[in-house]
């Protein structure tokens, strides 16, 4: 049964963990690096990771032995290995001249918006929220970052290369804290996160 108040709480949870305006400096990184990025593409298949996991998510990763703690460790390290390279300004993921599709897909719809994190969370709300509102919470934050991942050019314009430069920096920390902060809390669930 759809419920406005399970959408609104399930939309502002996801929306906190997908932090799409928070991946803006990745963006705009990634798109300097392959020089465009399809924000349909990367919107669409973040989707499809979501909705797959909203339904058959715990399925798939027991199907391979995996566990959510193993699948948000190896989330934390790409996170940690984007937030090093923003901060050190190093090349970690080499530019493909066949890219621009690729780059869509990896690092952006996962693990930037579909990530560990988010696919983690949507089979914890599983437990507290009805499917039906869940998945539109997910199409409302789906609908939000396609608007953002169209908007970096502009956002970039209004920034100034020295705005983009010290966000980049920033956002970088912030993206290695979070790393830490998955890698911690499911490497090592008894010390308490």
């Amino acid at each position: 049964m759809i419920d406005f108040k399970q959408i609104l709480s399930v939309s502002l949870i996801l929306f906190s963990v997908i932090d799409i305006l928070g991946s803006i400096p990745i963006i705009i990184n990634l798109r300097k690096k392959v020089g465009h990025i399809q924000s349909g593409k990367a919107t669409i298949v973040a989707g499809i990771l979501m909705v797959t996991f909203l339904l058959v998510g715990k399925s798939i990763l027991n199907l391979f032995g995996i566990d959510v703690e193993d699948f948000a460790i190896a989330g934390a390290l790409i996170i940690f290995a984007l937030g090093a390279e923003m901060i050190l300004g190093i090349e970690l993921f080499k530019p493909d001249p066949d890219a621009t599709s690729s780059a869509s897909i990896v690092p952006i719809a996962f693990p930037l918006i579909a990530g560990a994190g988010t696919l983690t969370t949507i089979l914890t709300l599983k437990a507290e929220f009805e499917q039906i509102n869940i998945a539109i919470g997910i199409l409302l934050n789906l609908i939000f970052v396609y608007v953002v991942l169209k908007s970096t050019s502009w956002l970039e314009e209004k920034l100034g290369k020295t705005g983009v430069d010290v966000l980049r920096r920033i956002f970088g920390i912030i993206l290695l804290s979070i790393a830490v902060k998955i890698f911690k809390t499911n490497a090592f669930p008894l010390a308490g996160g």
